[in-house]
């Protein structure tokens, strides 16, 4: 096979959602495909304690190293997050240790649900920042309203300039109603001329939320599958949200979260370098039946300091939710 016909095969095949290689769905696992075990910590701080939290529930954190990429940084990470109701509002926190604590960003929301002249929405959520090397940047990835997720661009992490649209319902088939909760990694498609990989939640008139996916030769303009990385009955839940990339053992996965009616847990599923593979394995993390997960967890964000492995993750139930951390064990 030429790489031009390879090339688009494998277009086609993300068009329509297929798996080149199909295996079956295995047992659900604690920590599977060599991951670590992660268990919890400690809140990044005391919810009730800061200065702007105008719902009382926050969601999708995101942490990001600032060494050798930020001057000056306030600490050694950064942790963003921010409310899922309106008005929204993504924030910042900061610390020297994944470990935590974190403290509040004093001005926050860095970015507010009115931007003019760019938009004027009734909340902007669920930030994602990815460290761009080729433009030595911070970017961030936020929906609002959940039909659009945009881009801005920061040198410095705190004050981000708009960029423009970079997804929106109307790029997915007729009926699409919701694209949000995106996150965008690094990741080499050779065959699709791709650099970036992003991941988000979809959903439709049936009102049952998916995964779908789409890639970028720069993380700016980018084409969708037009059909789901993964749907919910695959994996027995009723909706799926809160993708992440990861990578171990020389194979690709993502990581993303299901109703608490189905567990609250997040699953796993191996998607291969390729995006390929369907290889569903089951549960990835457990909730906390108490405090602070109350019996779900969700969109999770990793990190490592010291050769120790971290996940930031949205603690507690939907709309009461607040910003947790787990170690490796």
């Amino acid at each position: 096979m030429t790489e031009l016909s390879r090339r688009a095969t494998l277009k086609v095949a993300a068009g329509l959602g297929l798996a080149a290689f199909a295996v079956p769905a295995l047992p659900a696992q604690a920590a599977p495909a060599g991951f670590p075990d992660y268990r919890f910590l400690r809140t990044a701080f005391d919810k009730s304690a800061l200065k702007y939290n105008p719902t009382g529930e926050l969601i999708f954190p995101c942490i990001r190293g600032t060494v050798g990429r930020v001057r000056n940084a306030l600490g050694r990470y950064y942790l963003y997050y921010a409310p899922h109701d309106a008005p929204g509002g993504i924030c910042l926190a900061y610390a020297d240790s994944l470990e935590g604590p974190f403290t509040e960003y004093p001005a926050n929301p860095i970015v507010s649900n009115v931007w003019a002249p760019h938009y004027s929405v009734s909340h902007v959520s669920s930030p994602h920042v990815m460290w761009h090397a080729p433009t030595q940047e911070m970017w961030l990835y936020f929906h609002g309203e959940n039909t659009t997720t945009r881009l801005a661009r920061s040198s410095d992490g705190i004050d981000f300039t708009y960029d423009k649209v970079v997804l929106s319902a109307s790029m997915l088939p007729a009926g699409t109603s919701e694209t949000s909760y995106a996150r965008v990694f690094e990741h080499s498609l050779p065959a699709l001329g791709a650099k970036y990989v992003m991941v988000f939640m979809i959903n439709n008139q049936t009102n049952r939320r998916t995964i779908g996916w789409g890639w970028s030769a720069g993380g700016r303009n980018w084409e969708f599958a037009q059909e789901p990385l993964i749907r919910p009955e695959e994996v027995g839940a009723r909706d799926i949200s809160g993708p992440s990339v990861v990578k171990r053992n020389g194979s690709t996965y993502v990581v993303y979260h299901c109703n608490i009616e189905a567990g609250g847990s997040m699953l796993i599923t191996e998607v291969g370098n390729d995006f390929s593979l369907r290889r569903h394995l089951g549960v990835f993390h457990a909730p906390l039946p108490g405090a602070p997960d109350n019996g779900r967890c969700a969109s999770a964000s990793f990190g490592t300091e010291n050769g120790v492995e971290y996940m930031f993750y949205e603690a507690g139930a939907r709309l009461e939710g607040s910003i947790a951390i787990a170690r490796a064990v």
